[in-house]
């Protein structure tokens, strides 16, 4: 579905990705994983034309990013850290606004709105003023926005960041359920090893713009006896925040 080769990225000559290659299967779950200034959100930035690479090749469903940029974008979506509506809409103009952006209207706009409303368990919150929502009705919105026109492929950059526990569970399971129902193949950004660990097929590592690990999740976990004695990967751990590594043997 997607794949990358020998990306490059620099800002002011001061290197941010370096020589990455990754792939990313159709329909799964793909946990980038790294410590803050890793290099994730410059590589989903890169990967859904918000900014431009310095060199290296990106395929998304076979179309090459440099020359079909534009069909690209229409079968992707992108959840930012930030939270990206009007806090002083309600949660239904909001949806209805980013709707018609996507050039949503009548019947689909109308079943595109039903489906993130009920994703999100909005029904009881549509017609309140969003800068009155909670951290964690405001995290829902936002991956709401996201889903409008029902992506093939769903960027999500730490959707987590600043919730709370019941919250943080709730869009955990939403993600696994729209991955399940929707075979959306989902790309998901953290610095939180447990929150991977629990949503994730793949796992992809990424320090200092370099990925330094990918496989499958299990297959991760499993490998913390190939930690010892390698001084970058321990260093590397000890910068992720709740990390939980097994050793089943």
């Amino acid at each position: 579905m997607i794949k990358i080769e020998h990306l490059y990225k620099s800002y002011d000559k001061k290197p941010v990705l370096k020589d990455v290659a990754l792939s990313v299967k159709r329909g799964s779950i793909m946990g980038l994983l790294g410590p803050n200034g890793a290099g994730k959100t410059t590589l989903i930035s890169i990967l859904t034309g918000v900014i431009r690479k310095d060199s290296g090749s990106i395929t998304v469903n076979g179309m090459d990013l440099d020359h079909e940029i534009g069909a690209i974008q229409s079968r992707c979506s992108y959840v930012p850290q930030t939270l990206a509506f009007y806090p002083r809409l309600t949660a239904r103009e909001n949806l209805e606004y980013f709707g018609a952006l996507r050039d949503l209207k009548g019947k689909k706009l109308k079943e595109s709105m039903e489906f993130c409303i009920d994703i999100g368990s909005m029904q009881d919150f549509l017609n309140k003023r969003v800068d009155k929502f909670s951290g964690g009705m405001k995290r829902r919105l936002n991956m709401a926005i996201g889903l409008l026109n029902d992506p093939e492929i769903l960027y999500l950059d730490e959707p987590t960041l600043g919730v709370d526990a019941q919250s943080r569970n709730y869009i955990l399971k939403t993600i696994k359920k729209i991955n399940c129902e929707r075979k959306m193949t989902i790309i998901y950004t953290s610095h939180y090893m447990d929150e991977i660990e629990q949503v994730s097929d793949e796992i992809a590592i990424i320090d200092e713009g370099k990925i330094i690990l990918h496989g499958a999740t299990q297959d991760i976990l499993t490998r913390a006896d190939a930690l010892c004695g390698h001084r970058n990967l321990e260093e590397l751990f000890l910068k992720l925040t709740n990390i939980r590594l097994r050793d089943e043997n």
